[in-house]
């Protein structure tokens, strides 16, 4: 489908404004605090998961302005939604009892045998076992359960706001990498995988192990860092309503993630499954805690946002990438990656014929290591940001505070990177 110079230039501005309004959703809170007849549309605009859905409606309707209604739904028809649909049933089926009891034991016994005290332990693997598992069950699943957990024992005791910024961002950047050792769990890799030829044992060969030593040395020096804050936290008491899940019941949890997983290239499968998935839990709803439904929904709506705007942004974006070379793209990836979701930067890379090796390797190092920069950079970022948005101050994490806590840990994957 072709678009006019105008329509393109009007799709880069309006995807501009996007990102400009996702650093300013903690005005808008304010406006809804001081508004007497707006305010719910004012609370609205400051959800960051209702942005890029925002601004994905206004692109549309200046598409049939500007082209014909047509054009505008011809251009929705032709996008993908696979990645939004498989967030949302993933974050809802991660996020559940049996699967997050299942997860919090195997980080409690494992917390136990480490020279550590638990409470460091456990910090430590929620930061770093928990991010690499995403390679298995992939990131968003991985994101959704890290955040709970450091949601039940950190966030919600009393830690510096400092505290909450810097782990947060090291979990945005250690799921970002920590994906990377398979060819089926990062969705940046994911676009790329199949046209360049990269199988599971090449990533854990190629990428993998970096990621894997960049993702303990973030852990292992945020755990230290906050050694004397951690120290003093009430040790979290587990509800008794967890206590006495049946087996079957958490196996059969297991099976539908496991199966969504297997399937996450077929929304028509597991759709159908996850709708069979809601029917189980309705029917053992004594062994499960609120479905995350509305936030799964939010996720799915901002990342839906976001492919309807990234879609038009290939007429600049795609040759800048083509223009740079091995060491500025690397760099180029990580700052653009801040800007855009890292897999839509991949696959536009992906676009460019005859990019060599070492150039696949630098867009893919770069769009991986900036994925924990701003909450769009990684699809799997604003499904923390909703488990855990609540815990910090005025309900609302500053893009700015993000950003800059994100810096060390992103050096440090870059270092492993670029160096090794």
């Amino acid at each position: 489908m072709s678009f006019t110079p105008v329509m393109q230039y009007t799709a880069a501005a309006i995807f501009g404004l996007a990102l400009l309004h996702t650093f300013s959703t903690k005005y808008f809170l304010e406006l809804a605090h001081k508004s007497r007849h707006h305010a719910g549309l004012f609370h609205l605009l400051g959800e960051v998961e209702v942005v890029f859905g925002f601004w994905a409606f206004i692109l549309v309707g200046s598409m049939a302005l500007l082209q014909t209604p047509a054009d505008a739904v011809h251009y929705l028809e032709g996008q993908n939604f696979t990645e939004p649909l498989f967030v949302f049933a993933i974050l809802v089926i991660a996020g559940t009892r049996p699967i997050l009891w299942t997860v919090e034991t195997m980080v409690n016994r494992i917390s136990a045998v480490l020279p550590f005290h638990p409470a460091l332990s456990a910090y430590l693997l929620c930061l770093t076992l928990v991010p690499l598992l995403g390679s298995l069950i992939t990131e968003p699943a991985a994101m959704t359960l890290a955040a709970l957990m450091l949601r039940d024992r950190i966030f919600k005791q009393n830690v510096s706001q400092r505290m909450k910024y810097l782990t947060l961002a090291t979990l945005f950047v250690n799921i970002s990498i920590g994906g990377v050792l398979t060819s089926f769990a990062a969705p940046p890799v994911l676009m790329v995988a199949e046209k360049w030829g990269w199988s599971t044992p090449f990533m854990a060969s190629v990428f993998g192990w970096k990621a894997a030593c960049a993702v303990f040395l973030n852990g292992l020096l945020l755990t230290f860092f906050f050694k004397k804050e951690l120290l003093t936290l009430q040790r979290e008491q587990q509800d008794a309503n967890q206590e006495g899940i049946p087996l079957s019941v958490v196996v059969v949890h297991l099976g539908f993630m496991a199966a969504t997983v297997v399937f996450a290239h077929y929304p028509v499968v597991y759709i159908g499954l996850f709708l069979f998935f809601l029917g189980f839990t309705e029917a053992y709803q004594r062994y499960q805690d609120r479905l995350m439904l509305r936030e799964g929904l939010l996720v799915a709506f901002f990342l839906a946002g976001l492919v309807v705007l990234g879609g038009l942004q290939q007429w600049w974006l795609q040759p800048l990438l083509a223009g740079m070379n091995d060491k500025v793209l690397f760099f180029g990836a990580v700052s653009l990656t801040a800007l855009t979701d890292n897999a839509a930067l991949t696959y536009l890379g992906s676009l460019v014929e005859g990019l060599p090796a070492s150039a696949q390797y630098a867009l893919v190092a770069g769009a991986v290591t900036g994925g924990g920069l701003t909450v769009v950079a990684n699809a799997p970022n604003p499904a923390g940001y909703a488990i855990l948005k609540s815990e910090f101050e005025d309900q609302a994490v500053s893009p700015l505070w993000l950003l800059l806590s994100a810096l060390v840990p992103t050096a440090v994957a870059a270092f492993f990177f670029l160096m090794f």
